[in-house]
């Protein structure tokens, strides 16, 4: 009988163990049995394989309870399993619960997928349940409810779906709930409201249907924090949320709340803060805001706000009170002067008056001030920077009156400066010209005067200095030549004299160089190689004299040159011609001799005319149609060879033409085309159609086929030739366009994408945005001309047996060159531009590898309804491992969603891989990357190609990438921001990245950035 006994027993264990043994208890076979049911990639489970453990307590993941009352280690039993980013998969293994004492389960940012088990209800001790950032679909199960002593769950960050089970508010003990980033659909449940142990509930970022806020959340007595932002809720703020006593934090921003903040709010005496930006409330902020001796922060900007500030608001400690975007009235109170923690104050975009507080940081450490666009009048006060923290001074479009503040001089925290609009006037401070730390001083459209000081050299930060419109004097000092870091010197419209400074020469990252309608003189720097950079250079309206320099030809990015009304002589350089300029204007000087052949053209006339001694073949000027009568003989008798020569082949030609009508009746109709153009060309729609042989066809994709086309003047274009109709894809959960091997995200009708790429295309100038020179359209097809790139695309250069050619320099220009151009995009134009197919293969590359974002087939104007909020589209565009998450679900078009597919691009450059590789599994290049540091470390995520000695840059360049693709979008940086990452990272000749303290939340102002009162 014994021996049956042993002989069973072992029998048992064989079929429970994969690797049978003697010693291991029951629960550790029940986690091998566990571990049968996970793909495990990267080992992290090896530990679950030990055949000399007693117990699974030394397992990776693994603690167990230590019970003292009994010696033998058999005894302890598994309480927790933490297996967060371990880069595990496969269905949620219900197999645990029948861990009997296991009270803490941990699956976080894994990719455990399938829907949730109904049978997780068995259980019956957890009490803590994290399986965020996973894989997870489906609805949820109700009888996850009878869990009697689950106290946190946390499902963010997964693909469920569906209402909200009415079961879950029979929860007992549930103290934290948060389902953030899902795809729940429905409204927010009132039952909610029963689970009276409640301290956080988070439901943000979900697409539910337009719901009120339950009334029944008031009865959370308990609720210490309530987000509920983006979550589709219109109607009114109940009043019963005045009952949360306990409640330290509140958000309700980013929907479409209307009616008055309810004076209830004043009663929350636990609150810390208050964000309801992005809504469209009304009235007047309520009165009672002295209870709430507690608030650091309270976020009320773009709503529909009126009437003034309440005196009892300025008097809290506030460490952030953002009113921006609102119609607020009356003058700001002196009193707001007097919080001893107020550290930033943004009122922006509003209707004040008055005069700003006399007092206003004296007795508070102040850092970031913003008042831009009200109706400020008065004077600066000088106690702004009385603590020496201040950083940011933003007052740009009022009417101050005074001069800067002579201390202002000596606030050595100052970043950023602008003083714009306003009818400010004196002289600048010297001290305040060399501020270190500054890197953008705006002082356009004031009345200052007197000179800029030589302590200008001090300004070692300064990447922007905007002083156009004023009233300044006196030559420009030599030592602004000492900025290292200065992009834009913008001193237009001015009154300076006297010579441009030789060391303006060393200025390397110069990339605009603006003193039009000045009164300098003297010659044109005669070296101009170190403004490798250099963009636009107008020089226009001024008493230059001397010849234009021939160095000007290695300006290769130069697209932007007006040297006209000048005293300038001598010929135009011939190396005029190798510039790709969108604007050139030497008109109104005193230039002689013929003109270089490629200006030759009707269509560059206006840019030469008033030069007396230039000659060439265009009306106006010494050698045109106004002297071809004094040809005589010469015309006649080249007339009558030409005439003769048109006879003889006259009906050779007709012939021809005939034949080729009859022999392709589908060629194209010339004389039907219609051509738009946006920069001056030197071609006709004729070359351009000649050109299309399918034998030129350098590619094809999801909106038609390119042709390389080369014209009579030895140039290059790219042709687009859009398909006909509409082009509907899907495949594969992507999309059905797999171009280069990357899905294509595509629902496109082609005159929606014609029309996207010619609004777009047509007005933008940028280095770093492909030029789109021309369109012809007729009825039945289109065509969109570009600038032909020699390196072709990212994508198909970084992905083929040519990425050597990308070593690391250039891999981080190419970076840089596409940042820059998707910033322009972002900040620069209005309304900002979101491209929404942001990826490798639309990134094109010029013979010096220079990078210029294309393809704006999809691209939008950033949209908003009536109320000022963000549009959804749609439709989803994009391509596949570059879609940001929120995208797919939510169709909010806005730049963070263009920020990830940009931080993809990145980690494409640092690791050399696709965005979605067979190798990765189910995951993407975002996924593995993130795992892969956490488990083998960065040496297994860097291309191998790249040279070692340049890892520290390239690991900083991997962290921005990172911070691009965070999967919550409020916490991804501006583009604006990048690009100062980015140049920072390049070395000490690159402007410094300013940072910010506090949350990062609401992004719309995370990077320090105006919004809302952009110059």
């Amino acid at each position: 009988m014994v021996f049956f006994f042993f002989f069973f027993t072992y029998l048992s264990l064989f079929l429970f163990s994969p690797n049978p043994t003697l010693s291991l208890n029951q629960e550790g076979l029940y986690l091998q049995r566990v571990k049968l049911t996970l793909s495990d990639p990267d080992s992290v489970l090896e530990s679950w394989n030990n055949d000399r453990d007693d117990t699974p307590c030394s397992w990776f993941g693994v603690k167990c309870n230590n019970n003292n009352d009994d010696d033998d280690s058999r005894a302890q039993s598994v309480t927790s399993i933490d297996l967060s980013n371990a880069n595990i998969g496969g269905p949620f293994p219900s197999f645990l619960c029948r861990l009997q004492n296991l009270t803490s389960l941990s699956f976080y940012n894994n990719s455990i997928n399938s829907t949730l088990p109904g049978d997780l209800s068995t259980c019956h001790n957890l009490q803590h349940l994290d399986l965020a950032q996973n894989l997870l679909t489906g609805t949820l199960p109700e009888t996850l409810a009878d869990l009697p002593n689950l106290k946190y769950l946390d499902l963010t960050g997964n693909n469920l779906s569906g209402e909200i089970p009415e079961s879950f508010g029979r929860f007992q003990k549930l103290e934290v709930v948060s389902l953030v980033y899902n795809l729940f659909d429905g409204t927010i449940p009132p039952f909610f409201g029963n689970i009276s142990s409640l301290k956080m509930l988070n439901l943000s970022y979900n697409p539910f249907l337009p719901g009120r806020i339950p009334p029944e959340l008031g009865n959370l007595t308990n609720l210490e924090i309530l987000w509920l932002t983006e979550c589709n809720l219109v109607g009114e703020i109940p009043d019963s949320l005045g009952r949360l006593g306990k409640l330290v934090d509140l958000d309700l921003a980013v929907n479409n709340l209307v009616g008055k903040i309810p004076s209830s709010l004043t009663e929350l005496t636990s609150v810390v803060q208050i964000e309801l930006y992005n809504n469209s409330l009304t009235g007047e902020l309520p009165t009672g805001w002295s209870n709430l001796t507690k608030l650091r922060l309270i976020d009320a900007s773009m709503n529909d706000l009126s009437g003034p500030i309440p005196d009892e608001l300025t008097r809290l400690p506030l460490e952030s009170l953002n009113l921006y975007e609102n119609r607020f009235e009356g003058n700001l109170p002196a009193s707001i002067a007097d919080s001893p923690s107020l550290y930033e104050l943004r009122l922006f975009g509003n209707r004040l008056t008055g005069q700003l507080p006399r007092d206003l940081g004296k007795n508070s450490p102040l850092k970031w001030l913003d008042v831009s666009n009200n109706q400020f009048i008065g004077e600066l006060p000088a106690s702004l920077c009385e603590k020496g923290e201040l950083e940011e001074l933003l007052i740009i479009h009022n009417s101050l009156t005074g001069q800067i503040p002579e201390n202002l001089g000596r606030c050595q925290s100052l970043t950023r400066v602008r003083l714009a609009y306003n009818r400010l006037s004196g002289e600048v401070p010297p001290l305040f010209w060399g501020l270190p730390r500054v890197y953008l001083l705006e002082l356009i459209d004031n009345s200052f005067s007197g000179q800029i000081s030589k302590t200008v050299a001090g300004a070692a930060n300064l990447s922007l200095l905007v002083i156009s419109k004023n009233n300044f004097t006196g030559s420009l000092p030599e030592e602004i030549g000492f900025l290292k870091t200065l992009l834009t010197f913008s001193g237009s419209e001015n009154k300076f004299s006297g010579s441009l400074p030789e060391s303006l020469k060393n200025l390397g990252e110069l990339g605009t160089l603006d003193l039009h309608d000045n009164e300098l003189s003297g010659e044109l720097p005669s070296s101009v190689r170190s403004w490798k950079k250099l963009n636009e250079l107008n020089l226009a309206d001024n008493e230059f004299s001397g010849t234009i320099p021939e160095d000007i030809r290695s300006l290769s990015v130069l697209n932007y040159l007006d040297l006209s009304n000048n005293r300038l002589s001598g010929k135009i350089p011939d190396g005029l011609q190798n510039l790709k300029l969108n604007q050139l204007n030497v008109s109104n000087n005193r230039l002689s001799g013929e003109l270089p052949p490629m200006f030759a053209k009707d269509m560059y006339r206006s840019s030469f005319l008033g030069n007396s001694g230039l000659c060439g073949d265009l009306e106006g000027l010494c050698g045109g149609r106004d002297e071809e009568k004094n040809r005589g003989y010469v015309w006649l008798l080249r007339s009558i060879f030409v005439l003769a020569a048109v006879v003889f082949v006259f009906g050779l030609v007709w012939f021809y033409l005939k034949y080729r009508k009859f022999k392709n009746a589908r060629a194209i109709d010339k004389s039907k085309w219609t051509l738009m153009s946006f920069h001056k060309l030197g071609f006709s729609e004729y070359e351009i159609l000649d050109g299309l042989d399918e034998d030129n066809v350098i590619g094809s994709g999801a909106s038609g086929k390119v042709y390389k086309v080369l014209l009579t003047n030895g140039e290059a274009v790219a042709v687009k030739k859009l398909w006909g109709g509409v082009k509907k894809d899907f495949e594969s959960g992507c999309g059905g366009d797999v171009e280069k091997g990357q899905g294509q995200v595509q629902v496109q009708v082609q005159d929606d994408g014609f029309q996207a790429e010619i609004e777009t295309l047509g007005k933008i100038r940028h280095k770093n945005i492909v030029k789109l020179w021309c369109c012809c359209t007729t009825r039945d097809c289109k065509l969109l001309v570009y600038e032909y790139m020699n390196n072709g695309s990212l994508g198909d250069l970084l992905h083929s047996s040519k990425s050597g050619l990308l070593d690391w320099s250039t891999r981080y220009k190419i970076i840089v060159d596409a940042a820059e151009g998707l910033s322009y995009l972002h900040h620069d134009c209005v309304p900002p531009i979101v491209h929404r197919d942001i990826k490798s293969n639309n990134i094109l590359l010029d013979g010096d590898f220079g990078a210029r974002v294309a393809d704006f087939g999809v691209a939008k104007a950033k949209m908003v309804d009536a109320s000022g909020k963000p549009k959804s589209m749609s439709v989803i565009a994009g391509s596949c491992g570059y879609i940001a998450p929120e995208y797919a679900y939510t169709l909010r078009v806005n730049e963070k969603s263009d920020i990830y597919s940009f931080g993809v691009v990145i980690l494409e450059l640092v690791t050399g891989r696709l965005p979605i590789d067979p190798e990765f599994g189910e995951k993407d290049l975002v996924k593995w990357v993130c795992t892969t540091l956490d488990q083998k470390g960065v040496d297994n995520v860097i291309d191998s190609k790249l040279d070692s000695c340049f890892k520290d840059e390239i690991c900083k360049i991997l962290n921005i990438g990172l911070l691009c693709t965070g999967p919550l979008p409020i916490n991804r940086p501006s583009m604006r921001r990048v690009v100062k990452m980015l140049q920072e990272v390049g070395g000490e000749n690159h402007p410094k990245t300013v940072k910010k303290d506090g949350k990062l939340s609401p992004y719309y102002y995370e990077d320090g950035s105006d919004q809302g009162s952009v110059a």
